[in-house]
């Protein structure tokens, strides 16, 4: 499997575009994830691009347990690394989405332009 790639955007709409774009170029729904620190934001943007939300199904029902109990941070830290991304790569991501900017992840593809 390949590494995922990811982006992070400041704007609802250049990731709306970029989504569609990704799509346009093929890449399955499956595939397609948004992540963000504001709950409702991240549902707002799933639900206007169809993104996928980082669940049970991808990080297992261990994971999924474990982050009932987590801070805000480790949770979004730990969805990212069942997707794929590493963990120092995550503590970054992070830290980006601390200031409101939002991550849009693609799994399972090696070529991937946003």
């Amino acid at each position: 499997m390949s590494s995922p790639k990811f982006k992070l955007f400041h704007n609802d709409e250049t990731l709306s575009e970029s989504v569609g774009k990704l799509r346009k170029d093929g890449v399955r729904d499956d595939d397609i994830y948004v992540i963000s620190h504001d709950n409702d934001h991240e549902r707002r943007t799933r639900k206007s691009t169809d993104a996928n939300k980082v669940g049970v199904s991808e990080v297992g029902a261990g994971t999924a347990l474990k982050n009932v109990f987590r801070n805000k941070g480790d949770k979004l830290r730990s969805k990212m690394k069942e997707i794929g991304i590493d963990a120092d790569k995550a503590e970054d991501l992070e830290e980006e989405l601390d200031k409101g900017k939002t991550l849009l992840v693609v799994t399972n593809q090696d070529k991937v332009e946003f």
